[in-house]
């Protein structure tokens, strides 16, 4: 008896999509805008940060309407930008501030004092490429405050614990929020963070307690390697720690929270492909957010 088997090589062209634009804006209470332009890529390019670097985009036109009011953007190196926008830009990008200093991006912003966030506004969004015009809108909304927070010291190691908040969400509306945190304790007389810093899952909805009183309990974003390994993602005892509750529109919500799935999803053959949305019009990928952000500190004592 001979055994045998035939094989036959499949190949699959995949069709190469014209490059599209690609925008990361926010505008935040009390801060100017921050709108990064990039072009996407083909999927088979190579994937490093000169690649990266090198789809952004500096000779669009973009606008921002405010009520009666439209204001003119202009493309800043991140080093012009003032040092707020820039740590701003940094939590954008999730990069510590002394690393940001070394991408050569251009980012389109303001200096005009009159077009800081402020709440209850409508921001409209307009950018104009290649003969096209894409637009997004975003609104700053009410910001909603914790009712009470606490330091839990762990039962196996009082010097550790986590932080435990508690929240109202108000009814009849549905609504969505991002959590972040900075420990500014100083460290050899720097504050440790200077930027705030967040989780994979810092963005979250009120679909399962719309109107009601919850309460959860976060951790400190990122490992320090410094504490027991059980406790490195931990507040210490004695900590002092700027809480940042962001109050956001559900769309903005919805892109995030598209983008963790897909993020954590990638390369499992076994994932459902995620359809990312966004905010802006005539096919631009990407959103503009609005934060509107409570801020209070907590000492981590018992």
């Amino acid at each position: 008896m001979v055994l045998y088997s035939c094989t036959k090589e499949v190949r699959i062209d995949i069709p190469k999509e014209e490059p599209k634009l690609v925008v990361d804006a926010r505008i935040e209470k009390g801060g100017f805008p921050t709108v990064l332009l990039m072009q996407s890529q083909y999927l088979y390019n190579l994937t490093n940060l000169d690649a990266y670097f090198s789809s952004n985009i500096s000779d669009a036109t973009v606008t921002l309407v405010r009520g009666l009011d439209t204001f003119t953007l202009s493309p800043y190196f991140i080093s012009e930008l003032p040092m707020q926008s820039q740590i701003t830009l940094a939590e954008q990008l999730n990069v510590e501030l002394n690393e940001l200093a070394f991408f050569p991006l251009k980012v389109y912003s303001s200096l005009d004092p009159n077009l800081v966030g402020a709440v209850g506004q409508t921001y409209t969004l307009n950018i104009q490429y290649n003969s096209q015009t894409y637009s997004a809108t975003t609104k700053l909304l009410s910001p909603i405050a914790l009712d009470n927070f606490q330091w839990i010291p762990s039962a196996e190691n009082n010097q550790f614990g986590v932080c435990r908040a508690f929240l109202t969400d108000p009814a009849n509306a549905k609504n969505a929020y991002r959590w972040e945190s900075k420990i500014i304790t100083t460290v050899n007389g720097s504050p440790k963070d200077y930027r705030f810093r967040h989780s994979g899952g810092s963005y979250f909805d009120d679909q399962f307690f719309n109107g009601l009183s919850i309460n959860f309990e976060t951790r400190y974003p990122e490992k320090d390697n410094s504490y027991p390994e059980e406790f490195n993602r931990h507040f210490k005892y004695s900590d002092s720690l700027v809480i940042k509750l962001s109050h956001i529109e559900y769309p903005v919500y919805n892109y995030f929270d598209k983008l963790r799935t897909q993020l954590e999803n990638s390369g499992s053959p076994f994932s459902s492909p995620v359809l990312m949305p966004s905010n802006f019009s005539n096919g631009a990928l990407g959103v503009w957010a609005g934060y509107s952000s409570w801020y209070d500190t907590l000492v981590c004592l018992p």
